[in-house]
């Protein structure tokens, strides 16, 4: 017997922006999507320095010490195995991180950043210092410390200590050449700053460079960078990306979550002097003063602008950026009465006296601005973490830079619409939220007319980049892999979902975990592919929506933090109304609160462990367990390495930052795990099949497989629980199952498979409509894409099963997947309803022509049945269907509609707009190609 096994102990050991979509014909703003489209090429992080520098050799001698590299030659990380990386050191938290860096990396000379406490211990972050300049970009270490003890180091350092070469060029050249790198126009520019820095160089000396942080004002397609330019030969190193998608008593008068469906105004009321008929007292943790008020005055500002957030009206009409109404009562109460909804997205009502309710629309931005400020404030987003504030009223950070809301963004405009984005810079840059109008557009998005600053989903989850791209790496740099980038939109849901929790306040949705129910329509998914409390996905999913892309592979990060979420709920419960605000107003210490209350702290205190913004998900789950040791002694350890191992994050998973196919580990050391042997049974018995875990084939991970040819073991290690599998082997096509895995049991995981009879790979042949793609129908494999055009209705092939003898055909497996990297709009040509029709020449039928064939099987109307605001993958990957059983040579499938044709929640122009038809049969290009990806025909 072939034993090949893999250890998965031993591998321990070792903003958002939705896009604007536009009607057929017209040109929408290129930011990163709603859609789940990928983002575009203009949001990546470049780095120009050249190759990663070789690792060096371990810096430990004995096997306490796991270390991950970074790109410059040092380690990413050091993390313990046992439980701790040094004892015993002395002085204060600063002292004793700097002895050990002495010591054990033979770093010395660091700038003190920040010292921050979590818990009874603290996170210490330093900055190398080159000469008289410091290090940009990296050159960053964070130290857990607690008492005399080293829990964990993370960093970006460089092994280079020497002073750069000094600058030659000027600063005005530096900005020039990051302008035209970046392209944005000098006269475009609507923020800027720069100064003189060392970024450090893989295998070389640190680089003199201007750092040069740019943001433009064209908030249709915002841009914003942070971009170093070499101040020698004036090259861009590097450039990333800083754009992700009151003393009297004045009140406001919002929405705490979303309004109704029906849109009733159903607004509370919030006021800064705790009063009858108000419903929550709102005052600004930092100043003690309320919203209104001009921190440096002292007096208040009359309308929409205040210390921690300014919202103004900006239609991109040409109209300068206005805040709401002037109100010297203070009394910001404005009318709604949900004009964009009831016009149905008709464009006159922005000219017509209630302006599309846009004093409202810019009162409650404001308001959920200011809220997420306060909140997370407790949760430690101060001004030593480089919050968002006009005027810092300790002795930290810069100020000036409290958050910009811009309210109905570009609602004049024909096509910028459903979409939200927040851009961050560094400290002491004004950050930017555009929030916009939603509104349906053919084969694009089927939204309805709704007003995205009214849901606090959505305004929650762009707060909350800035909070993510803030904490981390300190206050000069954002997250920049492509893991990190999946994790920050999931942070974004996640922190929204949990302030609305806490609030006691339920937004629009079939549970109040969903994102963007209310701008969407779509009460089950809202934005994202999953509900965040029943998603399937895991870590071997990485890319399984057409491929990789911030969105969809943040839904791993969001299952998996829900799963730890539900864990310490579970051990700590959910308290009453009453324990929630009181911990979220922080009157009840952390470690008195309820499980949800400690999984949000830990969340917060794993950003200030990373002392890069090149994270994998790996790293943030060594930080999230480094912050429960820092905060709570290591209490959760148990429930928080069984929920990691339950989604493909355990004891054995590995993977770079910006790894697209991570290898999964469903062990924990926690756990009694089960050394599972996969064997393929049936007609597939002997044959090579790949054994994955969840719903995907595409994108996927397979965890063992039966092939001898591959270094993939048919042995794994799982934690015990019940799992949902998917088998797939050429020839045998795809089978899931699920199994439960009992603790400390070695057994079998066995999937009988048979012969798939429309497989080119058993010798079946097809030809039809979309010949040069025809083939890809009968590959075994979801990620190819068969595409006819020419109207989707009666396209067709035609498989002639191997031999010459009528096979039995009982069942067959479509799959409407789009294909990898299938934009949105295809996504509205795949197969929604199909017929099956069968031929047997062996009986003398003439299966040349369309007249020997009977139908076997017509499918549902909704065979793949998608979601009113857009076609999403799940809903389009493979489905077995029974047909009438009877002997064929010859199987025909012919579409009968796709989404664009067949899906009612599609039809029909939806909107008020003169200038867009969002009928999709008649409105959409969509409407005349077929799109599948499977065709699978089964005996049994």
């Amino acid at each position: 017997m072939r034993i090949r096994r893999r250890s998965a102990v031993a591998g321990f050991l070792a903003a958002t922006t939705l896009i604007a979509t536009a009607p057929l014909g017209a040109q929408a703003a290129p930011v990163s999507p709603v859609s789940g489209d990928p983002l575009s090429g203009e949001y990546e992080f470049v780095d120009n320095r050249g190759p990663a520098a070789a690792p060096r050799s371990s810096l430990v001698a004995d096997d306490n010490v796991v270390t991950r590299w970074n790109k410059l030659g040092m380690p990413a990380s050091l993390t313990p195995v046992r439980s701790s990386l040094a004892k015993g050191l002395k002085g204060d938290a600063e002292a004793v991180a700097r002895a050990y860096l002495s010591s054990a990396l033979s770093v010395d000379d660091l700038d003190l950043v920040a010292s921050t406490p979590i818990g009874a211990g603290s996170v210490v972050l330093l900055r190398q210092k080159y000469g008289n300049l410091p290090a940009a970009h990296d050159g960053l270490v964070a130290v857990a410390v607690k008492g005399g003890e080293v829990l964990r180091v993370t960093s970006s350092l460089s092994p280079r200590t020497d002073a750069p070469a000094a600058s030659t060029l000027g600063a005005d050249a530096a900005v020039q050449t990051a302008l035209a790198d970046a392209k944005i126009d000098r006269a475009d520019v609507s923020d800027q700053r720069v100064r003189l820095v060392a970024v450090p160089m893989p295998g070389a000396a640190p680089r003199a460079a201007y750092e040069v942080v740019a943001l433009n004002n064209d908030t249709e397609h915002p841009l914003g960078y942070t971009t170093y330019v070499d101040a020698i030969d004036g090259k861009v190193l590097l450039r990333e990306n800083l754009v992700n998608f009151a003393e009297d008593d004045p009140h406001w008068k919002v929405f705490p979550a979303t309004p109704t469906a029906a849109g009733t105004d159903t607004r509370q009321t919030w006021c800064a002097v705790a009063a009858t008929g108000c419903s929550r007292q709102v005052l600004d943790p930092a100043t003690g003063k309320p919203w209104d008020v001009d921190a440096t005055t002292g007096l208040p500002t009359f309308t929409t602008t205040g210390n921690s957030a300014e919202s103004v009206r900006l239609w991109g009409d040409g109209s300068p950026a206005t805040p709401a109404t002037a109100k010297t009562d203070r009394e910001y109460v404005y009318p709604f009465t949900n004009q964009w909804n009831t016009s149905k997205c008709d464009p006159a009502s922005l000219a017509s006296p209630q302006q599309a309710d846009v004093d409202a629309a810019t009162a409650n931005l404001f308001a959920m601005h200011n809220r997420m400020h306060d909140w997370s404030y407790e949760l430690g987003f101060t001004e030593a973490t480089w919050n968002l504030q006009k005027t810092n009223t300790l002795p930290y950070g810069k100020g000036g830079d409290a958050e910009r809301g811009n309210a109905q963004q570009g609602a004049a405009t024909a096509t910028t619409r459903n979409n939200a984005n927040q851009s961050t810079g560094p400290d002491g840059v004004q950050p930017v939220t555009n929030m916009y109008m939603w509104q349906p557009f053919a084969g694009a998005a089927y939204p309805p007319c709704v007003d995205g600053d009214f849901d606090m989903t959505v305004i929650g989850h762009e707060y909350t980049h800035a909070i993510s791209n803030r904490m981390i790496a300190g206050p000069d740099s954002n997250i920049g892999s492509t893991q990190g980038g999946a994790m920050g939109e999931s942070w974004s849901d996640l922190v929204a979902m949990e302030y609305l929790f806490e609030s006691g306040y339920t937004p629009r949705g079939n549970t109040p975990y969903v994102t963007g129910a209310y701008v969407t329509g779509d009460l089950a998914t809202g934005i994202r592919n999953y509900d965040m409390s029943t998603s399937p996905l895991n870590y071997s999913d990485y890319g399984y929506d057409r491929g990789s892309a911030v969105h969809s592979d943040g839904e791993i990060w969001s299952a998996t933090n829900f799963d730890l979420r539900r864990a310490f709920v579970t051990r700590y419960g959910s308290g009453t109304r009453a324990q929630q605000e009181a911990c979220a107003a922080g009157t009840t210490p952390v470690t008195e609160c309820p499980g949800n209350r400690r999984w949000a702290q830990l969340t917060f205190d794993s950003f200030l462990l990373a002392a890069t913004g090149s994270i994998s998900m790996l790293d943030m789950r060594d930080n999230m367990l480094t912050a429960d040791a820092l905060r709570f002694d290591g209490a959760d350890q148990d429930i928080m390495w069984n929920a990691f191992a339950a989604r493909g994050m355990g004891a054995g998973a590995s993977s770079g930052v910006s790894d697209i196919d991570p290898v999964p580990s469903f062990a924990s050391p926690y756990a009694e795990n089960s050394e599972i042997t996969f064997r393929a049974l049936g007609e597939a018995a002997g044959k090579p099949v790949r054994l994955y875990i969840g719903d995907y084939d595409f994108g996927a991970t397979p965890i063992a497989d039966t092939d001898p040819a591959t270094a993939l073991p048919e042995t794994v290690t799982l934690a015990p629980g019940t799992y949902k599998f998917l088998a797939i082997g050429a020839g045998f096509g795809h089978k899931r199952f699920t199994q439960t895995i009992y603790p400390g049991v070695t057994t079998q995981v066995g999937a009988v498979l048979p012969a798939n009879l429309a497989s080119a790979t058993a010798g079946a042949t097809i030809t039809g409509d979309g010949a040069t793609t025809v083939s890809r129908l009968i590959d075994d494999a979801e990620g190819t894409a068969w595409t006819a055009s020419g109207g989707a209705p009666g396209r067709q092939v035609t498989v002639d099963l191997p031999g010459t003898t009528a096979k039995l055909v009982s069942r067959v497996q479509v799959s409407a997947f789009p294909g990898a990297g299938a934009t949105t709009s295809a996504m509205y040509s795949t197969v929604r309803q199909f017929e099956i029709l069968t031929c047997n020449a062996a009986t003398g039928a003439d299966c040349a022509s369309d007249a020997g064939y009977k139908v076997a099987y017509t499918s549902a109307a909704n065979a793949f049945d998608t979601a009113q605001f857009r076609p999403k993958v799940p809903s389009l990957i493979l489905k077995s269907f029974p047909v009438r059983p009877g002997l064929a040579t010859h199987v025909k499938l012919r579409i009968v509609s796709n989404q664009c044709i067949g899906n009612p929640l599609y039809a029909g122009d939806q909107e008020n707009d003169p200038r867009s038809n969002s009928d999709c049969a008649t409105g959409s290009a969509a409407a005349t190609n077929a799109i599948a990806s499977e065709f699978q025909v089964f005996s049994s």
